[in-house]
């Protein structure tokens, strides 16, 4: 039965992620809203929506390993993973925009999230914990961000100040179709229900593999929760990516790991505190060394582009944080 619900998830997730990637971009293209700018919002929210129905529900039932490793693991996988991947099937050109104000946003929210949970290190307390006051602090950095987004799409030439260097030519503009409204919106809308739903058979079927093996819950969110939670994000940036909108693509991984942290964690935290037991430093640093690599690969070496050699190395991480994850944790 796990095993049926980890495909039939999976199915779920790639159909939605098609659907979605065309309904969004039919309404960039219709409004002359940059492809970015529906990656930060649209196509990120849907695809983060599975983080957080499991974030949340899990603060709710007492699992603040699975909430915060949701969420963590989640970033972490976005950022080397999906990334990665996506590079892999074509080269991700990232503009100017991006590579000086969201990824380094990205890496700032890495950044909060690493200080409000050393509550032992900085403050001597006896736990670390995300409490109340942080959740909120974390809610009050969303909506900067919000307001950020929506500023960039008020601002007429929004796509010369995005970092395009040249108008899209007639290749790339018949790559996005144009769809009637209600198509667009039926897209939409089934797009992110088959996303959630799907992304909720298969970490439904993740998790009781994990558990019937025995597995901590820090695990769990760290790897098969977040992994799974995060494969709406992969199946939509890789077919963006194919589709020849690289935009929406790495808009669609900054804007989930914002998302993630700045909304679902701060919603979590503002619901019940989150006590962290089972999330270490270790864990906190790769997530900010993950955005300060993207932010590296991006400003160096090939012109602000993910190179497929770049997307290689990228994977090799996340494995190599794996395997390290799983060794401390003496499941080898």
């Amino acid at each position: 039965m796990n095993i049926l619900l980890l495909i039939g998830g999976l199915i779920l997730i790639l159909l939605g992620a098609n659907g979605l990637t065309d309904g969004a971009a039919s309404v960039a293209k219709r409004f002359h809203i940059p492809p970015i700018v529906i990656g930060l919002t649209i196509v990120a929210f849907g695809t983060s929506a599975p983080e957080l129905t499991v974030s949340v529900s899990s603060a709710l039932k007492g699992s603040a390993d699975i909430a915060i490793g949701n969420v963590v693991g989640s970033n972490i996988f976005n950022t080397l993973m999906i990334v990665g991947c996506t590079a892999l099937f074509a080269p991700i050109v990232i503009t100017r925009n991006t590579l000086r104000k969201e990824i380094p946003l990205c890496i700032l929210s890495s950044i909060v999230l690493l200080i409000c949970a050393n509550d032992v290190f900085l403050d001597k307390a006896p736990e670390n914990i995300l409490n109340r006051v942080d959740g909120l602090l974390l809610l009050c950095f969303f909506v900067i961000f919000m307001g950020y987004t929506f500023a960039i799409a008020s601002k007429p030439g929004t796509t010369e100040q995005a970092g395009q260097i040249a108008p899209p030519t007639i290749e790339e503009e018949t790559e996005i179709k144009s769809l009637p409204w209600w198509k667009s919106i039926l897209y939409i809308i089934g797009g992110l229900a088959a996303l959630i739903f799907g992304g909720q058979l298969f970490v439904d079927g993740a998790t009781g593999i994990a558990r019937n093996l025995g597995v901590s819950e820090s695990i769990i969110g760290l790897t098969l929760v977040a992994g799974g939670t995060s494969l709406p994000e992969l199946a939509t940036s890789i077919v963006a990516a194919l589709k020849k909108n690289p935009e929406i693509a790495i808009g669609n991984v900054i804007g989930s790991n914002l998302f993630n942290i700045f909304f679902v964690l701060g919603c979590s935290a503002s619901i019940t505190p989150l006590h962290l037991s089972g999330i270490t430093n270790f864990d906190l640093f790769t997530l900010v060394g993950s955005g300060i690599l993207l932010w590296l690969f991006g400003l160096f070496f090939a012109k602000r582009t993910i190179t497929r050699i770049e997307g290689g190395i990228m994977i090799l991480c996340y494995v190599a944080y794996t395997v390290v994850l799983i060794y401390n944790t003496k499941l080898l």
